[in-house]
C-alpha cells in the first residue's frame, strides 16, 4: 500500500480515536496469562488457602482474563473491520461511477421517471426553462437512460400543468406550450386537448 493511500486511510479513521494497537495486544496477553494462571490454579489450588477457595478464586480470574483477552480481540476487530471499509470506499469513489445508484434507478424506474417530471414542473413555474435548468434536466434525463422523445413529452405535459395551474392560460404560457409541443412533435389538435382536460382537472 503506497504511502498516500495509508495516510488517506489513516485520516479517516482518525475520526474514531482509535486506541494504539499495542494496547489491545497488551489486553490479550494480559488476559491470555490471567486464563492459563486461573486454569491451573483450579486444578492444583495448592496449599496456602482452602483448597475450594482458591477454586472459585481461579474462576473468578479466569472469567475475567477471558472478558479481558475478548475485549482486546473486539477492538482489533474493529479496527480491521474500520479499515477495510475506508479502503472499500475509497476504491469505490476512485471508480467514478456509482453501481448502486445505478442498480437503484433499474429497480425504480418509474419513480425516477416522476422525480424528473416534478424537475420539469418545477422549472417550469416561473412560465419559463432557463437554459440553465435546461442544462440540468438534460443531465437528468441521460442519467436515468431516458429517450429525447420522452424528455420532450415530460417537457409538455408540465409545461401545460403549469400553466393551466391558475385556471388560465397566458400568451406567454401558450407561446411556451406552443414550442414545447413542437419539440415533442404534437399536433394543434392534440395540445389543445390536453390543455382542455388540464383546465377541467384545475376547476373541478
Amino acid at each position: 500500500m503506497s504511502d498516500d493511500v495509508e495516510s488517506m486511510v489513516e485520516e479517516r479513521l482518525a475520526v474514531f480515536d482509535d486506541e494504539p494497537d499495542l494496547n489491545d495486544w497488551v489486553e490479550v496477553m494480559c488476559g491470555a496469562a490471567m486464563v492459563v494462571l486461573g486454569v491451573f490454579h483450579l486444578v492444583e489450588p495448592g496449599q496456602i488457602v482452602d483448597a475450594d477457595i482458591m477454586r472459585w478464586f481461579s474462576a473468578a480470574i479466569v472469567a475475567a482474563g477471558a472478558v479481558w483477552a475478548g475485549h482486546g480481540l473486539k477492538d482489533m476487530a474493529v479496527k480491521e473491520i474500520r479499515r477495510s471499509i475506508a479502503l472499500l470506499d475509497m476504491s469505490e469513489s476512485s471508480q467514478g461511477v456509482d453501481t448502486g445508484l445505478i442498480r437503484d434507478v433499474l429497480m425504480h424506474q418509474e419513480e425516477y421517471r416522476e422525480f424528473l417530471v416534478h424537475a420539469y414542473e418545477s422549472a417550469w413555474e416561473d412560465g419559463v426553462i432557463s437554459e440553465e435548468e435546461m442544462k440540468e434536466l438534460k443531465s437528468f434525463q441521460e442519467a436515468l437512460g431516458i429517450t429525447d422523445e420522452e424528455a420532450a413529452d415530460m417537457n409538455l405535459k408540465a409545461a401545460i400543468k403549469s400553466a393551466a395551474a391558475d385556471g388560465e392560460i397566458s400568451d406567454k404560457e401558450a407561446k411556451s406550450i406552443d414550442k414545447a409541443a413542437q419539440a415533442a412533435n404534437k399536433s394543434a389538435d392534440e395540445v389543445s386537448k390536453a390543455v382542455s382536460e388540464e383546465l377541467e382537472k384545475n376547476d373541478s
